[in-house]
């Protein structure tokens, strides 16, 4: 399995109790529609399958989780902060009305004031926003994806309409 060949769902946070049962926080927006049977965790740049023996999911993102061959604390410590994925095979269907900040990859960006700014490269999940990346002059700038500051999302022109707070853009171009 490879990078390519996989999801990203999230990371386990710490270990519970004495006999290798792990926290497993989701950073996967539903992480109630995954298959968790068998989980791959990145391990010295390797992803590393796990089976799942148990999994109880809790109402903070998060899930306890007992891995097969995984049987005290001892055994346990090193998974602690891996990151967890799944095969690309087992991401859940979306309806084509489904809408995903991440959804907004390649799409070209305009702000109300400075006019088109270029591609979005990259949309990462942080705590409490997504943060999208464009290339622009020549310098890659970021800026939250959220209410405030998107205007319009053209699906069918994959053009996104921003307004973004002043000074915004000076920061990344004062360098």
């Amino acid at each position: 399995m490879t990078h390519e060949e996989a999801f990203y769902i999230g990371y386990f946070t710490k270990t519970k109790g004495l006999k290798g049962e792990l926290q497993l926080y989701f950073e996967y927006d539903e992480p109630g529609l995954l298959e968790l049977d068998v989980i791959f965790a990145e391990m010295n740049g390797k992803m590393v399958p796990f089976f799942v023996s148990a999994f109880k999911m809790q109402p903070n993102s998060t899930g306890n989780i007992y891995l097969d061959d995984i049987d005290h604390i001892d055994k346990a410590q090193p998974l602690l902060k891996k990151k967890v994925y799944l095969p690309i095979s087992k991401m859940p269907d979306r309806d084509n009305d489904d809408f995903h900040y991440t959804d907004l990859v390649g799409f070209i960006v305009t702000d109300e004031t400075h006019g088109e700014l270029g591609e979005i490269l990259e949309v990462n999940e942080y705590p409490q926003q997504f943060v999208a990346t464009v290339s622009y002059q020549e310098k890659e700038i970021m800026f939250p994806l959220n209410d405030d500051m998107i205007v319009e999302i053209d699906e069918d022109a994959s053009t996104l309409l921003v307004d973004l707070p002043d000074g915004l853009l000076d920061i990344y171009l004062s360098n």
